[in-house]
């Protein structure tokens, strides 16, 4: 953690003695700019049964750039493409300084529980969703199923 500034140092800090509920995120041994989250996917949505893992970087400007989040389990969602990018306003033109690592998981957490096709990163995944949602939400599941729920 040595060569870190502060503010990286206490939100990891922060993180291993006040971990946000069904979030886990390590930093790597090397780079404490690495994180290796593990997330369970939100109570009454389509990902309640997954365990997904995502890789959450924090450039040299942070915190005033964003962190660099993706999803490493693949997952069926209209804001989350192929490669696992993730769609979310406070990781692009929304971001502020005043947010924290805490914030970015909670945010994308929530992001499960509501996916927004609106403003998709998937075309084809929202155009499902937009046509038929029962049907996304099936995939969605069917996706944790084989994806998300390996030991």
């Amino acid at each position: 953690m040595s060569g870190l500034p502060r503010r990286i140092t206490k939100e990891t800090q922060r993180l291993m003695t006040e971990p946000v509920p069904g979030i886990q995120a390590t930093p790597d041994e090397e780079n404490g700019r690495l994180f290796y989250v593990v997330m369970d996917g939100p109570k009454d949505s389509p990902y309640e049964t997954g365990t997904f893992k995502l890789e959450l970087f924090l450039p040299e400007d942070y915190p005033m750039a964003a962190p660099k989040v993706r999803f490493l389990t693949r997952i069926y969602h209209p804001n989350v493409d192929n490669l696992g990018r993730i769609c979310l306003d406070i990781l692009k033109d929304k971001w502020s300084p005043a947010l924290q690592i805490r914030t970015v998981l909670l945010s994308i957490q929530a992001l499960l529980s509501a996916p927004n096709p609106d403003d998709p990163l998937n075309n084809a995944v929202a155009e499902v969703w937009m046509e038929n949602e029962l049907k996304a939400i099936e995939l969605a599941r069917e996706e944790t199923r084989l994806y998300a729920c390996g030991k």
